[in-house]
């Protein structure tokens, strides 16, 4: 592995001024689970790592005052699947966060880091867009905050500018009622990368047709994590057997695969329906569960 120096600034700004005057040399640390495998595999040359983990609001897994979700962008996949106020609150993103990797690797994994990587099979990034959260991000002109949805703009790619950083992301209440499922195929029962990944939150509305609204993600089956909009209108207008089956074909065709290693982008497609299926019938069935009790 190639050397490199470290450093652990002890503000933001001091992070944001490294990141400057190192103009691409310098990377950001949080948990480092994909950074160091990127630097011993050649994929990156930083001359400085930048350890973020101790800066204020990094580590803060908490319920703000208007009753959204706070996470720092230092905060870990087990602190979040293991949390007893996100998994009673956000249960999907739990889910999601429980799915990544290990339980070891979990440790060390970031949710901030998850979300910086724009992977297309992140695990944490389906949830999150059901959630609708937003990014908050610290640089030179100070704080701004952008909706997940815009943040991350390609493979690997993201909205970030020159000396900024992600120190948080904002989980916004779930509506009344709300119940979500994460269903993620993988090569092996745990431990690897998502095939492809479907999350779905539905919840009940009255003033919808089918008395429900939905959110539905797709990961690994798109150039980004993206939502299947004409699958949540079907559902919103009709959650029969027949309406069930036309969203889940409606999320298969939303889905944009390839071909690669881990799978063909024929069984991507095919499975997005058979996950998305199986995802609705679950929270139908959770949702009548909540009504009845």
């Amino acid at each position: 592995m190639q050397p490199f120096d470290y450093v652990k600034p002890n503000s933001l700004e001091e992070a944001s001024a490294l990141l400057i005057e190192h103009n691409g040399d310098a990377r950001l640390m949080a948990g480092m689970t994909d950074l160091l495998i990127r630097i011993e595999r050649g994929f990156f040359h930083p001359r400085l790592v930048v350890d973020v983990k101790a800066l204020p609001g990094m580590r803060d897994l908490l319920v703000v005052r208007n009753g959204d979700l706070r996470i720092g962008a230092a905060v870990t996949m087990n602190e979040v699947a293991l949390s007893p106020t996100a998994r009673s609150g956000w249960p999907l993103l739990a889910e999601g966060c429980q799915s990544v990797a290990s339980y070891q690797l979990r440790n060390r994994a970031t949710v901030g880091g998850n979300v910086c990587n724009a992977s297309p099979a992140a695990d944490s990034v389906p949830a999150l867009l059901c959630y609708e959260a937003s990014v908050h991000i610290f640089g030179t002109d100070g704080d701004r905050t952008l909706p997940l949805a815009e943040f991350i703009t390609g493979p690997g790619r993201t909205a970030l500018q020159r000396g900024e950083l992600v120190t948080a992301i904002t989980v916004p209440a779930p509506a009344r009622g709300a119940a979500g499922k994460f269903l993620k195929l993988g090569r092996t029962a745990v431990g690897d990368i998502s095939v492809m990944n479907v999350a779905v939150l539905g919840w009940p509305d009255k003033a919808t047709p089918s008395g429900s609204q939905w959110r539905i993600a797709l990961g690994s089956v798109a150039p980004t994590v993206i939502r299947a909009p004409e699958a949540e209108r079907i559902l919103a207008a009709n959650t029969s057997m027949a309406g069930i089956e036309a969203a889940a074909q409606a999320a298969s065709d939303a889905s944009r695969p390839i071909d690669d290693i881990r799978a063909t982008a024929a069984y991507r497609r095919d499975m997005v329906r058979v996950l998305t299926r199986r995802g609705v019938e679950g929270v139908l069935a959770e949702i009548g569960e909540q009504a009845n009790r």
